[in-house]
């Protein structure tokens, strides 16, 4: 693939509040390797966690092919001795009694002999317990399987890190379906600069706009929205609400300010002036009282970290607890505030000596903005192909939580047959993902059509006949395009204003029912999305926050010929 995409990672908070529908995703690539997917195993070398492909999946309980218990072997010898003596004269049944009696004392010897194979074994394994009384065992490091807390179930996630000298690819899986993909190149510094902090000189303030344009050192100014100006009302002449934006920021002003969106096409990058600092439990928002709770956390833990954070923070600065600190401890959480204000002294300190216009703050790699954003319990594996990026992720995983660590693998494609994407289908998988039409389970199709204003989806019947009344069938196919609906989204990463066009209902219980599925399958998103119900012509709005170009943009390039219309019109206006 010689052309990636460019997705950015949101390494603030989001205010979209839904609950994680724990229904697995049915959906699967068409080669379906069944065994491929989760042939997951360790092996430590070097320090490493290997994934070797070809041996069997963790936890994985099943006998090998033809093994068959002792004691069901000789049951079936009993039997198969009874039927013959059955079927003969009493001379015969005789003889058949005494082979069968024989069997079934040599299956007794067999069973008495295993029992007392395996008295001496658990004898001997007691006698090493008492003598291992009072030592303290060798510290080695344990597998996986051996290591890790197994009061965390493994989940239902898989996330896989492709990195070289020029990008870094992240794909994450949901079972077999591919259902998030992120890229990020080395070289490229103007494009995917999303949460970086800048030291900015303000260029002109467009009060007809309410915004200011500022340069940052790109090759396209940024523009300052008047919303997201910080200012200090002492300063100023007037102090009011709805102070013009003219009286906020002058002309060659210097500013600090963070990117919120990344240049799409023509259009700059937004900036604000409101700096936080994304970690992994907590949000630190420097030079701004106050302390906020995810709404997703209850009441007890709320008021339990208000109470704790209270204690540690500055005054100064504010902090938001993530949804990821509901698993954390007391003595993670003051961790992580500590290592973010020691990064917002180092900007600080950076702020005072660098030039106009300069970066004062880029964000971590990829991988680690995928992690911090994403990992947690519910994730089975993060398997990196790359050495230096595998330690880079191990150690970050273990400084944070550490009881997660041993889930981060090593894939070792020298050793394998086939490249990590290639083996757990990601590339045929995002080949389907670029195209215009995607088919539905029991045969119907949506067709997405993006356009410089608008994303628009229509839903197709197509192949799907049904079985029973056509209201039922045109139920069923809702349902299954509001599920492939929410996936696609989140897959092409598809923002801004999107219309649904659902094959038409009538029944007003069934469009209840499938705006909760809708609802429900968007509620995975991450990304913070608005939906609104279905209006008169059967059409579903909604947004969802566009933070950086779309897969099907980052991975295609404007066509030459048409420029992007794509039709040329025919010569027939020649000689008219």
């Amino acid at each position: 693939m010689a052309d990636t995409p460019r997705r950015a990672v949101d390494s603030t908070h989001d205010s979209y509040q839904g609950t994680e529908n724990q229904n697995t995703t049915n959906s699967s690539p068409a080669n379906g390797a069944e065994d491929t997917a989760a042939a997951l195993d360790t092996a430590q070398s070097n320090g490493d966690t290997r994934v070797s492909p070809g041996k069997p999946r963790i936890g994985d309980s099943r006998p090998a092919r033809g093994s068959v218990s002792q004691k069901s072997a000789s049951q079936q010898s009993v039997g198969s001795g009874s039927q013959k003596s059955g079927s003969k004269g009493s001379s015969s049944q005789k003889s058949g009694s005494q082979k069968s009696g024989s069997k079934v004392s040599s299956s007794k010897e067999s069973s008495s002999k295993e029992s007392r194979s395996q008295e001496s074994r658990q004898g001997q394994r007691k006698q090493k317990n008492r003598r291992g009384r009072g030592k303290s065992p060798a510290p080695q490091e344990k597998s996986i399987q051996e290591q890790g807390d197994h009061s965390l179930p493994l989940g239902r996630y898989l996330m896989l890190v492709h990195a070289d000298s020029h990008s870094t690819h992240v794909a994450m899986l949901e079972g077999r379906s591919l259902i998030e993909y992120y890229v990020s190149h080395t070289e490229d510094t103007s494009t995917q600069i999303h949460g970086n902090i800048y030291l900015g000189k303000v260029e002109n303030v467009l009060p007809s706009m309410e915004s200011a344009f500022v340069d940052i050192g790109l090759p396209k100014n940024a523009v300052l929205y008047q919303g997201d100006v910080v200012y200090i009302p002492e300063e100023l002449e007037r102090s009011s609400d709805s102070l013009p934006i003219s009286q906020m920021l002058q002309p060659k002003q210097t500013i600090t300010c963070q990117v919120t969106k990344n240049p799409i096409g023509h259009k700059g990058a937004r900036l604000t002036q409101e700096v936080s600092l994304a970690g992994r439990y907590v949000v630190l928002i420097p030079n701004q009282g106050g302390i906020s709770v995810s709404k997703q956390l209850n009441d007890k833990e709320r008021k339990r970290y208000i109470e704790m954070i209270g204690r540690v923070k500055p005054e100064e600065h504010g902090v938001i607890v993530r949804t990821a600190a509901r698993n954390a401890t007391v003595k993670d959480v003051e961790a992580d505030i500590q290592r973010l204000l020691a990064e917002w002294e180092d900007i600080e300190k950076q702020q005072k000596k660098a030039k106009v216009p300069s970066l004062i703050y880029e964000e971590p790699d990829l991988a680690l903005r995928v992690i911090r954003e994403q990992f947690g319990s519910d994730f089975r594996s993060v398997i990196v192909n790359n050495r230096e990026m595998f330690k880079k992720v191990r150690n970050y995983v273990k400084s944070v939580t550490p009881k997660l660590a041993d889930r981060v693998q090593f894939y070792d494609e020298e050793a394998d047959d086939l490249p990590m994407f290639d083996r757990y289908h990601v590339k045929s998988q995002l080949s389907k993902a670029l195209d215009k039409k995607v088919w539905l389970p029991s045969g119907g199709s949506l067709i997405i059509e993006s356009t410089e204003a608008l994303t628009v989806i229509d839903v197709n019947t197509g192949r799907n006949l049904g079985q029973t009344t056509l209201k039922d069938t045109i139920f069923q196919n809702n349902m299954e395009a509001a599920e492939e609906i929410a996936r696609q989204l989140r897959l092409r990463d598809i923002g801004g204003i999107i219309v649904i066009d659902f094959v038409d209902m009538d029944d007003q219980d069934q469009r209840k029912k499938l705006m909760k599925a809708f609802r429900d399958a968007l509620s995975r998103d991450k990304t913070r999305v608005f939906v609104v119900d279905i209006s008169d012509l059967g059409l579903v709005q909604m947004t969802r926050k566009r933070i950086g170009e779309g897969l099907v943009e980052s991975f295609t390039e404007r066509c030459q010929i048409c420029e992007g219309e794509g039709h040329t019109l025919l010569p027939l206006l020649e000689g008219v």
